[in-house]
């Protein structure tokens, strides 16, 4: 039996890493093609900036959207809830592809689907609007399972400093959008232009992975997988029937239901409350960077505890805070709220991921925990936009749409004794 290789940190490399090993014949062809590092941390960089800012981008903008196509605020928040639901079924798949047609065309083919659904969603169809959705959706799911995996496959020695910056880059691209989005709007003589815009980031990142490819199914023998799972699917415990597994599969479903609950609808709270559009804009460009405080800092105690009950509560306890403030004054303390929310929310993403990692014996074992709980997770949190948005259309305000949140975060509280506890699956 082979030993389970560890990253720096003593964690087990995860993300089904047997899936995305090259065999010697593309790892040659790759190293041909790229002499130094800097070729594929380009990608890897390009890559990541795309995989939130076609969502992040969405949400100033709602108004305009809704608008334009005469949506009511339940039909409008399916412009979240479609890539949602998206996210995590294409997570099923993502797999079979890397090692149906390797890790790097895979990618490649995410890149272009992401590029397509980006401007199927500006055509003049409202249809296409939504089948636009399900495409970008569908990329980003291809993109949040491959990453990881080529992370740690292509930098096993660094596979902690490497999934930081990809982390890190991926907030980045999620700010920008968000913070763009108004500015681009103006620029470009409407909201078409400026979702449209992230097109072009899409297909520069895809310029930057054909080559490598092109190199690596060279290199694979003609109509041969890249690489064949050393696993068996069923191998393994029953995750349906552990409770510890559904514990953090809704762990990850809740805190991101609450995530793109406010991706879909903060900064409408703000303008329907008095605050100007651009504000509203930069408000929720702020909520979305402090994020990158949170997914650092609460990963890294996570790694240092046994039982990570009591971080779980306290860290809701900061997301609680900044929901009720933003229930009783939501535009007088907007940056606070903001700031205790974004915080709060990379925290609680940080903590299921590692939770993932700690709650399970082996490598194999997280990597199928890690597919339930994304596939699952997405899917819980695809229903959290369109909820929201149905409740604040009959009740006319968001105060029961905000209240409902608290309710999530009391949720949380209770997830989070349970998959915080020091227990293997």
């Amino acid at each position: 039996m082979s030993e389970t290789r560890t990253d720096q940190t003593g964690i087990p490399l995860i993300d089904a890493e047997e899936d995305f090993a090259p065999t010697p014949a593309v790892a040659a062809a790759r190293r041909s093609l790229i002499a130094h590092p800097a070729f594929l941390l380009l990608g890897i960089v390009l890559a990541s900036l795309n995989m939130r800012a076609a969502l992040a981008g969405v949400s100033p903008l709602m108004g305009e959207i809704g608008d334009h196509f005469h949506l009511g605020a339940a039909t409008s928040s399916l412009v979240t809830t479609i890539p949602l639901a998206f996210m995590g079924l294409g997570s099923i798949v993502a797999p079979r592809l890397a090692r149906r047609w390797g890790t790097e065309a895979a990618l490649c083919g995410a890149l272009v689907l992401l590029a397509g659904g980006i401007l199927l969603r500006v055509a003049p169809p409202v249809a296409a609007l939504f089948v636009g959705c399900a495409l970008v959706g569908t990329a980003i799911a291809l993109l949040n399972v491959l990453m990881p995996g080529l992370v740690k496959r292509d930098f096993p020695d660094r596979a902690a400093g490497m999934t930081a910056l990809y982390s890190t880059t991926l907030i980045l691209g999620a700010t920008g959008s968000a913070a763009s989005a108004v500015p681009l709007e103006n620029a470009l003589g409407g909201w078409q232009g400026s979702l449209a815009s992230w097109s072009l980031l899409a297909l520069i990142a895809t310029a930057v992975w054909v080559p490598q490819a092109v190199a690596a199914r060279r290199g694979t023998p003609h109509g041969a997988a890249a690489a064949v799972s050393k696993h068996a699917a069923g191998d393994g415990p029953k995750l349906s029937r552990s409770p510890l597994a559904w514990q953090v599969t809704l762990l990850m479903g809740t805190q991101s239901l609450i995530a793109y609950v406010c991706i879909a609808w903060m900064p409408t709270v703000f303008t329907d409350h008095g605050m100007s559009k651009g504000e509203a804009g930069m408000v929720y460009a702020f909520y979305t960077l402090v994020q990158m405080a949170g997914s650092f800092v609460v990963p890294m105690l996570a790694g240092r505890m046994r039982d990570q009950r009591v971080l779980a509560v306290a860290v809701v306890a900061v997301m609680t805070a900044g929901v009720t403030g933003l229930l009783i004054a939501p535009v007088a303390g907007a940056w606070v709220w903001a700031t205790l929310m974004g915080v709060a929310q990379g925290g609680m993403l940080g903590l299921a991921l590692t939770l993932m990692v700690l709650r399970t014996r082996d490598a194999h074992t997280a990597a199928r925990l890690s597919g339930m709980a994304q596939t699952g997770g997405y899917l819980l949190a695809s229903v959290g936009p369109f909820a929201i948005g149905a409740v604040h259309q009959v009740t006319g305000d968001w105060t029961l749409p905000i209240a409902l949140l608290l309710v999530a975060c009391a949720a949380l509280v209770f997830l989070g004794l349970g998959a915080g506890r020091d227990r293997k699956i």
